[in-house]
């Protein structure tokens, strides 16, 4: 599981619980400055995932308004870009240059050296919240220099894709390992670059590096999205994103297993997940296979022995029966 810790406003008298909100915006993003009309007992959540450099926290909590002025800007900026999914409830920004309302789905971006403020709705927030050091960013000054769009949707391109990780992060940290944090912060930052390069048009300044890992991030989601087709192949996958069957292997190489291997082991692990579920316990395993781009019995029977040593059956019997497994 990635390295999480978790933070709740029951950790500390209801009192205090505002305050302690307050630190965890400093330390999370930057110093601001808030205001609440649940100042007597705030609730809230938050988790932090550790992705190396690069932080997400998740979050829920109540009405309030967050400022980050002048003032503290001079006295410390951690240049840092500030980037918001909203899962759930509302808010608005102001900036300088605009203003801008945000609902479920939206994602917004903010940067630690401008000045704004967010008002969010009476009924509770819920939001990803994704920390990048402006260092990071392979962008070259001219272009990072630039003022970004403050709302960008989630509902396609680069945009998108960013949201579909960093949703699968925050919901499935126990897929991962500590160790792959720093890899998975590696990608959201290509991500990251790619979408602000799209937004500033100014993707040709990106460098070959990064154009490569967003493209293997795209033909990754692809994948997911579609591996309950049994006709999902290399060649299709390669068709879908107009590059050749021998440059897609190449994408793969550094990920050291093929395409089709790739394919393989998530069908198989979603069918895992199926078959643990107590509550699938009376569909038919050859249905779940089917499910999970397996239409032939003996081919998912094969191929689930091959992978786990042991055949589909057995393998639902041990895990509703035994935690450990």
């Amino acid at each position: 599981m990635l390295n999480e810790t978790v933070f709740r406003s029951e950790d500390v008298p209801p009192a205090d619980r505002f305050g302690y909100w307050a630190e965890r915006l400093r330390k999370t993003h930057a110093p601001v400055t808030l205001s609440s009309k649940h100042t007597h007992d705030f609730r809230f959540t938050q988790r932090v995932l550790d992705l190396g450099s690069v932080s997400l926290w998740p979050a829920t909590f109540e009405q309030v308004t967050i400022r980050r002025t002048p003032k503290l800007i001079r006295q410390s900026d951690p240049e840092l870009y500030h980037m918001s999914l909203v899962v759930m409830g509302t808010g608005a920004g102001t900036w300088d240059d605009g203003e801008a309302t945000y609902r479920p789905s939206d994602l917004h971006i903010n940067d630690s050296a401008v000045p704004w403020e967010i008002r969010t709705g009476a009924e509770p927030v819920t939001a990803l919240g994704l920390e990048i050091p402006k260092a990071l960013l392979p962008l070259p000054r001219a272009v990072s220099g630039r003022p970004l769009p403050r709302l960008v949707t989630s509902r396609e391109g680069t945009g998108a894709l960013l949201c579909d990780l960093l949703t699968r992060l925050a919901s499935h940290p126990d897929q991962f390992q500590p160790s792959d944090g720093p890899r998975l912060g590696t990608a959201v930052t290509h991500l990251v670059a790619a979408l602000f390069a799209h937004l500033l048009e100014a993707e040709k300044s990106l460098p070959p590096e990064t154009h490569q890992r967003a493209l293997i991030l795209r033909v990754k989601n692809f994948i997911r999205r579609h591996m309950h087709d049994p006709q999902l192949t290399p060649s299709v996958v390669a068709a879908a994103h107009h590059i050749s069957v021998s440059y897609l292997h190449r994408l793969f190489q550094e990920e050291e297993i093929t395409v089709a291997a790739w394919i393989r082991r998530l069908r198989l692990e979603a069918a895992c997940r199926d078959l643990a579920d107590p509550a699938l316990g009376d569909v038919p395993i050859h249905v779940i296979g089917t499910r999970w781009g397996f239409p032939r019995a003996a081919e998912f029977s094969r191929a689930f022995r091959s992978a786990y040593g042991m055949p589909p059956r057995d393998y639902r019997h041990l895990s509703q029966t035994s935690p450990a497994l």
